[in-house]
């Protein structure tokens, strides 16, 4: 079926071209619509993380239309430039596909990187100037859902995308063992964490639950309501490191951390102090011994 599609196309960038975007909305609407649903049911309120900001029929229109343009006008470019790029730097598109172990190896290293680029660019989006001509569309919902999560300026869409779409290439230009399959398979994968991430809601059987380092919509969703902080898209690694953690419990490390280090001086200064009068007293006694010994 793979090669049949691939030979009724008879145009390889075209084929793919369409597949990719066709399953690209599939998958980022399939996957919002359990969120909407949730939305609208009040019995899984329990698990919204933000129970007093439903998003509303209009707010969810709106952002449809938006990502729509978006999708259609900045990703669509980008979908139908990977092929020939990737095919230009050994992507294979035949049968059979590689080992699923080949595949996941690949996947988890797209991941790692993307997290890496998602920080440092979310982070400078961030700063002031972008914030306001760029990043704030996104922070309009103060309560993330998971449509919104493409929800951006087109700008932020593009330079957000190359490190999802451009770094599968990079890798296929040093690492020549890379199928279409393995990036259909990153892109289902990194669009499921990005919905996700954006939901808003917190279940027990949440990931992050289970793997400490991921970071989740318990994550994200406290970057959307401080507006600061929790950068990182899948790993929670550079905020912890960078100190770029928000929410109650990174604030609690940092107090105990600030009380450490000040406990920590207090004693240097009590032990240097002390060390300092053990040395006068020394100096004290020495002197009288030596006046002692002249007048003996």
């Amino acid at each position: 079926m793979w090669a049949a599609w691939y030979a009724w196309i008879a145009n390889d960038v075209l084929a793919t071209g369409i597949m990719s975007f066709v399953m690209h909305e599939l998958v980022y609407f399939g996957r919002s619509l359990p969120w909407m649903i949730c939305d609208a049911i009040p019995y899984f309120q329990k698990w919204k993380i933000q129970d007093q900001k439903i998003p509303n029929a209009a707010q969810q229109w709106r952002c449809i239309k938006s990502v729509l343009f978006t999708h259609c006008v900045i990703e669509l470019p980008q979908i139908w430039l990977f092929h020939p790029l990737a095919k230009a730097a050994g992507m294979s598109t035949d049968v059979p596909f590689p080992a699923w172990t080949t595949m996941a190896f690949q996947i988890a290293i797209f991941f790692v990187l993307e997290d890496a680029w998602h920080y440092w660019l979310h982070r400078l989006f961030h700063w002031g100037p972008l914030y306001k001509s760029i990043h704030k569309i996104h922070h309009e919902h103060s309560a993330p859902f998971g449509l919104a999560a493409e929800y951006a300026h087109p700008l932020e869409v593009l330079t957000l995308g190359i490190g999802t779409v451009f770094i599968p290439i990079g890798y296929c230009w040093f690492v020549p063992d890379f199928h279409v399959m393995t990036m259909y398979i990153w892109i289902c994968l990194r669009l499921f964490q990005a919905i996700d991430a954006h939901s808003g809601y917190d279940f027990p059987w949440s990931l992050h639950h289970f793997i400490p380092f991921w970071a989740g919509a318990s994550h994200h969703d406290v970057h959307h309501e401080k507006f600061i902080g929790n950068y990182a898209s899948s790993f929670r690694w550079w905020d912890y490191m960078l100190d770029t953690e928000a929410g109650p419990e990174a604030q609690q490390r940092r107090r105990d951390k600030k009380r450490a280090e000040r406990d920590a001086k207090a004693l240097a200064e009590q032990q240097r102090l002390s060390m300092e009068s053990m040395g006068k007293d020394a100096a004290v006694m020495g002197s009288q011994i030596a006046v002692e010994k002249k007048t003996s």
